[in-house]
């Protein structure tokens, strides 16, 4: 009869298989790599469409200010201002009146250039009360 002795019965744990292991976390790997991109959907952007506008509490404080496609400005449904002359008009109006919000419109066939040279042009200046206009959401 043979003794084992506590030091041979230890010996044999280091002889663990470890190939199942890796196969295994291989393939969930895989799995999560062709499941992940599924989860997560596409950037389809159809924007702006915004909310009701009878929401607006300032209706009385409000000023348009429209960006055109060709990258000139309309300021209170008047001519088209370049940059410069836009950002005297804004100072002057809110100089006369500080509760004075921006309405912003920017054509659909403007560049995002001008909304940015907009929204410059109020953050040079102070006027940090502004909104974006959009569409009226369809109703059904």
């Amino acid at each position: 009869m043979r003794r084992f002795s506590q030091r041979n019965s230890l010996v044999t744990l280091n002889d663990i298989n470890v190939t199942p292991l890796l196969d295994l976390a291989f393939v969930l790997l895989i799995i999560f790599v062709i499941t992940t991109p599924a989860l997560e959907p596409g950037l389809n952007m159809k924007l702006p469409v915004g909310g009701d506008a009878r929401t607006r509490p300032d209706r009385d404080n409000e000023v348009t200010v429209q960006g055109l496609a060709n990258g000139r400005f309309v300021y209170r449904e008047g001519r088209p201002l370049d940059e410069r002359q836009l950002e005297s008009e804004l100072v002057n109006a809110y100089r006369a009146n500080p509760n004075l919000v921006l309405v912003l419109k920017v054509e659909g066939a403007a560049q995002a250039q001008t909304l940015v040279t907009l929204l410059d042009v109020c953050s040079r200046n102070g006027l940090t009360r502004f909104r974006i206009a959009t569409q009226l959401p369809k109703r059904r």
